[in-house]
């Protein structure tokens, strides 16, 4: 065994050790984590068996991308090409009030639940009981209700939660102070109260039963399955939309994603269809006053050829009477226009967009103006469905705003120019006309009349006949509407998300293991104490030359002597076996036993040490340097008045008068003796280096138990008398920066035949005698372990 030191043998890596020291620590508590990991697999038990069930239904949905109705004319400038995308589709179709046009045609205020050992599960269909529910009257919501039965005419309720709320008539809601009695009352009649309003209809054949009932009201409903909506695209720049709803019951959650695509549908084609129903009322209000004029010329007409028994024309009456029809037909058409396009500028001056008409839907057919209203309408249809579920002050309808501003500005710049046309085109007809009256003098009195009643009845049926046709025209359109999105793919079945049970476990065996080794690597992080002989064996730059176990069965520091068959006392004989490899052989020996602070166990292991040398045969003395607390005295019955204090300081001349004998042979004592009051300036005097010189001839083993390093410097000093120095560090006890402190004297003083034993070791099952070697042997192996 070589125990001559190498700096470099003792620069060993630190992670790679600090990892295998944890791994030992966590092997050691083994135990600690597998009851860890059983009680967290059982609490992920108890979660997955207690929590409600969680399903995602999905379906896909086809949303198309409007395109602009003046793509025809090759105009950006004038408005752009796409409307507001599909981002502002996914976000009117997560709104609330589209999520309660859906619930308004669904049952879902009246949830019903079957009681189960761990938790209550929903039921959707095949209900024992309905609960029908007067939603004008005040309601108990937010709790369940249980309704049980043990006959076909009776139930009793009961309230078996502790809170609920009140919903009144005006939507709002109040808690519900004092909770109710139960109450027993006949099936199919209804039961009113403060509290309740409602019918309990049985519809099951079982003579007994009970369920769990709960009544919600609308908005809360709504804000719960408009925030379960996501939306999102099959692939990426596709329109066809993936979209899901999470719902604690799988067959609701079919049925409200599958409304909730019905229902935008609805909701698109009823925009769709306002414009024609728009056209068809304004048309049904003109067509009353013209129906009622011609009826009145109709009857006129005849009344006049009855009296006057004139019913045709003459050849010229008729020429005059066709050319002024044609005319006045023209005129009023073109007034009829001219009408609208006032109308419409006026609409626009006041931002009346909602009673704005297509003007193809009268027969103007303007393609540039149909296509800027068009475009109008459909900008503000998605303004409006936008502030659904966005205010003013977003940014989507400020741009739809800024949109609209600048088309409406477009359209009567536009009305401006076709009003003048028409306005020309008027007054031509109009002097036309007045030339063709003028004819009329030439002709008889009598089919002058005619031709003016005939041309009154003629241009109202005309205008009758007109605006029927358009009429006919609006309403076929709006019968062969239909809405630009489409339902991909239904709603069919779907997925439990949750509780995964294999994730749970998963987890909460993680977790099992996590915290105990987490506990155990932030201890080690933190720990500032040594605490076992492979992290100091892995620091110190000197060599550990044994491992002394802790002195838990004897009351006497003595154990060499009191205890020889103890495992104590083999460490001290190994620690003595160790020394003669770096000592030299059958030659007088010096050491001095050492340690940083107070309270290592240097007293104790120079005792020891000491008693382990004079069994041996080899005549040793311990000297107690430690002047300030001399402890040796009390371990051998001995009296400490006189000692090495009194003969460095004078008091006793003759070195051999301080020498104690003890009732062990071979072994000699010089105790400190009493505290002086400059025992560092004695431990320098010549007077102790010659004291050393007298005793290396007398005695073959000289062992001195000099103060701790760190709180007195004479120590240093020492070590340069002696023929190596021995400290001591205490498990659990010793501060790891001692280590960097003993390793100083090696590196930074160059002091040589420095030594470290580990004292105090609890765990006996490995115990390293001499550096790089360990044996299982502790407590119980030896006979007075056994004790």
């Amino acid at each position: 065994m070589n125990f001559e030191s190498n700096e470099n043998d003792f620069l060993v890596e630190d992670s790679g050790f600090e990892l295998k020291a944890i791994f030992n620590k966590l092997i050691q508590r083994w135990l600690v984590i597998l009851i860890s990991v059983i009680v967290f697999l059982v609490l992920g038990f108890l979660y997955t068996k207690t929590s409600p069930p969680f399903y995602r239904v999905e379906g896909m949905f086809f949303i198309k991308e409007k395109e602009n109705p003046l793509a025809f004319f090759g105009s950006p400038g004038i408005i752009e090409s796409s409307s507001m995308g599909l981002q502002n589709e996914t976000i009117i179709l997560k709104s609330k009030p589209v999520a309660l046009e859906v619930l308004k045609k669904l049952d879902f205020q009246v949830e019903y639940y079957k009681e189960g050992s761990f938790v209550d599960s929903e039921i959707y269909q095949s209900k024992p009981i309905i609960v029908e529910v007067d939603w004008k009257k005040p309601q108990t919501i937010d709790g369940f209700l249980k309704i049980e039965w043990n006959n076909n005419s009776q139930f009793t309720l009961t309230y078996v939660d502790e809170v609920y709320n009140k919903l009144l008539p005006d939507g709002s809601k109040v808690s519900l102070q004092i909770k109710p009695d139960p109450i027993q009352y006949n099936f199919n009649e209804l039961l009113s109260n403060n509290e309740l309003s409602i019918k309990v209809l049985k519809v099951s054949s079982d003579e007994s039963g009970s369920i769990l009932v709960k009544l919600r009201d609308l908005n809360s409903l709504a804000t719960r399955y408009a925030n379960s909506l996501k939306i999102e695209p099959v692939e990426r720049g596709a329109s066809i939309m993936l979209m899901s709803v999470t719902s604690p019951n799988l067959q609701k959650g079919e049925v409200y994603l599958n409304t909730l695509m019905q229902t935008f549908l609805d909701m698109e084609l009823d925009q769709k269809n306002q414009s024609a129903s728009k056209t068809v009322n304004f048309i049904d209000s003109q067509v009353a006053g013209a129906a009622d004029s011609l009826r009145y010329f109709e009857n006129q007409l005849q009344n006049f050829r009855s009296s006057n028994k004139t019913y045709n024309l003459s050849s010229e009456s008729s020429s005059v009477y066709e050319r002024l029809i044609e005319y006045e037909n023209q005129l009023a058409e073109e007034e009829f226009k001219r009408k609208y396009y006032q109308d419409l500028k006026n609409y626009l001056a006041n931002e009346s967009y909602q009673d704005v008409i297509v003007p193809s839907g009268i027969g103007i057919e303007d393609p540039f103006l149909n296509g800027l209203i068009e475009n109008l309408l459909e900008l503000q249809a998605d303004k409006s469905r936008m502030l659904a579920s966005q205010t003013e002050a977003s940014p989507a309808v400020k741009e739809v705003n800024r949109k609209i501003s600048d088309l409406n500005l477009s359209i009567r710049e536009n009305l401006n120019n076709v009003d003048f046309n028409s306005n020309s085109l008027i007054n031509d007809l109009e002097n036309r006309i007045d030339e063709i009256e003028r004819s009329f003098a030439s002709l008889p009195e009598t089919e002058q009349q005619l031709i003016r009643i005939q041309r009154e009845f003629s241009l109202t049926e005309n205008i009758y006949n007109y605006l029927m046709e358009r009429r006919a025209e609006a309403a076929i359109s709006k019968a062969s509407n239909e809405a630009n999105n489409k339902i991909v793919e239904p709603a069919r079945g779907g997925v439990q998300i949750s509780p995964t049970p294999l994730k749970n476990y998963l987890i909460a065996f993680l977790l099992g293991l996590f915290f105990p080794v987490s506990f155990v690597v932030v201890r080690e992080l933190f720990r500032t104490k040594i605490e076992d002989v492979q992290y100091l064996e892995n620091k110190l730059k000197i060599p550990l030359l044994g491992t002394i176990l802790q002195n838990k069965k004897s009351e006497s520091n003595l154990v060499v002597f009191d205890h020889k068959k103890s495992g104590i006392s083999e460490s001290f004989r190994s620690l003595r076996a160790n020394l003669k490899f770096i000592l030299p052989k059958d030659k007088q020996i010096t050491f001095l036993v050492t340690s940083t602070i107070s309270g290592e166990g240097k007293t104790f292991c120079a005792m020891n040490l000491a008693s382990a040398y004079s069994l041996t045969g080899k005549k040793t003395i311990l000297v107690g340097c430690d002047m300030r607390k001399p402890k040796i005295f009390a371990n051998f019955d001995l009296t400490n008045d006189k000692g090495l204090s009194t003969f460095l300081s004078g008091q006793e001349p003759d070195y051999e008068k301080i020498i104690s004998k003890t009732k062990y042979s071979n072994l000699e004592v010089i105790v400190a003796g009493p505290t002086p009051p400059n025992p560092a300036e004695l431990l320098f005097d010549a007077r102790f280096e010659q004291l050393l010189k007298s005793l290396k001839e007398r005695y073959d083993v000289i062992v001195l138990d000099t103060p701790p390093v760190g709180l007195v410097s004479e120590t240093l000093d020492l070590l340069t008398l002696v023929d190596c120095s021995l400290f001591v560090f205490r498990q659990n006890y010793s501060q790891r920066a001692f280590i960097d402190a003993v390793n100083g004297l090696k590196v930074n003083k160059g002091i040589k035949n420095i030594f470290g034993i580990f004292n105090g070791v609890v765990d006996s099952k490995k115990v390293a005698y001499g550096y790089g070697y360990s044996y299982g042997y502790g407590y119980g192996y030896y006979e007075d372990d056994k004790k």
